[in-house]
């Protein structure tokens, strides 16, 4: 299944510099959300692509309630439906912990902790590419971020458990344990 992650997606449009990405950059330095006319116009143009016709993961959308029901009729248009939402609980604290000591390999993109490269994370230890810090994971933007999500996005806990979607996991824990927590919510196996 493709793997579409809204905020990828900004990060790309960012990336171009073109006029939306530019707009999209202004949104994602303060923390707040990227309006709901661009966020769904951008998954939408992603999920019309080709790679997606075998089923999709959606990662950071929807985020709000015009999202979910924005996302459901382009779904229900081509006779499809949302199957299961994973909401993985973790308190605040962790929360912020965990984003704003994240670090991203340039190159493969994949994740390390301040913590796991001795506090002075340099270089990716899977392809030995440059590592960087986000904009929005400082510790000022991710506190932002958490209070646009619990304003914003809780709602959709309840929206999706009254249609029965919603799978709640605990995502405090070892990476490998909540990753069978959720491959268990979803009926698979890893």
């Amino acid at each position: 299944m493709a793997h579409i992650s809204s905020g990828d997606l900004f990060r790309q449009a960012v990336e171009r510099g073109d006029e939306l990405g530019l707009k999209v950059k202004a949104y994602m330095e303060k923390g707040t959300l990227v309006p709901d006319e661009i966020t769904i116009q951008m998954v939408l143009n992603r999920l019309a692509q080709p790679s997606s016709q075998k089923g999709i993961i959606l990662d950071g959308f929807p985020r709000n309630l015009a999202q979910a029901e924005s996302l459901d009729r382009a779904l229900s248009a081509q006779e499809e439906a949302v199957w299961r939402v994973i909401y993985i609980r973790v308190e605040q604290p962790e929360l912020i912990r965990r984003l704003s000591t994240r670090w991203l390999c340039r190159k493969c993109q994949a994740p390390h902790t301040r913590e796991a490269a001795g506090g002075q994370p340099s270089v990716c230890q899977k392809c030995g590419g440059e590592l960087y810090q986000r904009a929005d994971d400082s510790p000022e933007t991710v506190k932002k971020r958490l209070e646009v999500y619990f304003n914003d996005t809780t709602p959709l806990i309840d929206y999706y458990l009254r249609k029965g979607k919603l799978a709640e996991v605990e995502g405090e824990g070892a990476v490998n344990i909540v990753t069978d927590r959720i491959v268990s919510a979803v009926g698979g196996r890893a």
